[in-house]
Formats: structure tokens, C-alpha cells, sequence
């Protein structure tokens, strides 16, 4: 397969051109720069891994929950590829892509974004099934659903990671929480999940489907209360 992933869904960008047993990958942890970023990493990935954008059987990408700016840049980059050449974008959850590496360790997977003033967008996955879905939850919530669990790993990246280890402790005593000492690089994730969906004859994205925010803008907010 040859194809193109991109996790926008962070500060942390990560990019990946795939032509069949090669792979080329950058990460860009500089924090909220993808606008100037994402499409000469994407250039850069392809002529590292000997592609052109005509060539790609399909593209995938975080799809959400994340950053509003990272999700809109990913879809439009990628939804532009498709209009040009007509490949298949594929959308995966940002949740279950950073679950997704953990998935065979025989324990449930807590996948987690910052969602800021102590809510995180998160899910629970096991054995790479959602148990608890993908939505925008506070630490009383996440405790509550997780009274019965003894160990979970926690999934995501490190500062979201640590920062709901420090505040899901204290709430939840009975349960270990298990942070990963490396970040997962989250496009070769994105690859396997995309051709699953391309395997089992799933939908790419339509021409109306765009990033799963799960919470309102700021812009938003205003604009339902003003």
C-alpha cells in the first residue's frame, strides 16, 4: 500500500508517507504551528519515502476529538488530495488511534486529550473495543465509570497523560494507573486501523463529513449566548 497519515489532533504533529515495506515519519512537537508546518512536512514525507501525491491508494488521519486548528488543516489538506486525484481519506478517532498501540496487552486502555479546566476528551478500549465512548468527561465521571477497574494503562501524550495521572490518583485510590514511558508514534496506528477499514469494506469519509469536535467552539459559546 502507499499512503499518507497524518495526527493533527495535538500540538505534537506527526506525519508519515508509507510506500509498501518503507515508511518515512516526522514529528513536530513545537506546539501550535501545524498551519506553517503540516503541508511542507507532507512534502517532505513523500519525497523521503519516493511518492507522489497521484500515487497514494488512500490517506488517513485523526479525525477528532483535539485541537479545532489541527483538525480543520489535517481534513482540508487531505480532502484536497482527494478532489485532485480522487483517494479515499480515511478518518479514525484520535482516542482509539493512541489506544490502538496498547491494544494487545490484556489490559483496558484509558485514551486521553487536555480538554483544559480539568476535563479531558477521553474513551476506554478493550482489546481494541470502546467500552466507555469517546466523549468530553470530568475526573468525577471517569472515576465513577472506572470503580471496578484494578489497573488501566493510560494512552495519549505525556503532558495529557500525566497531568490526568495526578488528578485521577487522588479520586480513584483502588485503580494503578499505568503511564507509558515512550509516546507511541501515533501515524503507524493510523496506517494498520485505516486498512482494517479498507479490509472490511468500510466507508472513507463523504464530501460532508468533517472533524468530530465533541465540545463547541470558543466562537460558538459566544455566538449561543450573545
Amino acid at each position: 500500500m502507499k499512503a499518507l497519515a497524518i495526527d493533527c489532533a495535538c500540538s505534537r504533529l506527526t506525519v508519515a508517507a508509507k510506500n509498501e515495506d518503507k515508511t518515512c515519519t516526522a514529528i513536530y512537537d513545537i506546539g501550535m504551528r501545524q498551519s506553517e508546518t503540516l503541508v511542507p512536512a507532507l512534502d517532505f514525507v513523500l519525497e523521503k519515502a519516493g511518492l507522489a501525491k497521484n500515487e497514494l491508494d488512500y490517506t488517513t488521519l485523526t479525525i477528532g476529538p483535539g485541537s479545532f486548528t489541527g483538525l480543520r488543516l489535517g481534513i482540508s489538506a487531505l480532502k484536497a488530495i482527494e478532489c485532485a486525484f480522487e483517494t479515499p481519506v480515511y478518518g479514525i478517532s484520535s482516542l482509539e488511534t493512541y489506544a490502538y498501540a496498547y491494544a494487545n496487552l490484556g489490559l483496558p486502555v484509558l485514551s486521553c486529550i487536555d480538554a483544559n479546566k480539568d476535563r479531558f476528551f477521553a474513551g476506554l478500549y478493550k482489546d481494541g473495543n470502546s467500552v466507555i465512548p469517546d466523549g468530553d468527561y470530568d475526573i468525577p465521571f471517569l472515576a465513577e465509570k472506572l470503580k471496578e477497574e484494578k489497573k488501566i494503562i493510560l494512552a495519549g501524550f505525556e503532558k495529557d497523560t500525566t497531568k490526568l495521572k495526578s488528578l485521577l490518583e487522588p479520586a480513584a485510590p483502588q485503580l494503578e494507573l499505568i503511564q507509558m514511558p515512550v509516546t507511541a508514534v501515533t501515524t503507524d496506528s493510523l496506517f494498520q486501523l485505516a486498512e482494517q477499514k479498507k479490509s472490511a469494506g468500510i466507508s472513507p469519509l463523504q464530501d460532508y463529513d468533517g472533524p468530530v469536535y465533541l465540545r463547541a467552539s470558543e466562537a460558538e459559546i459566544k455566538l449561543s449566548t450573545s
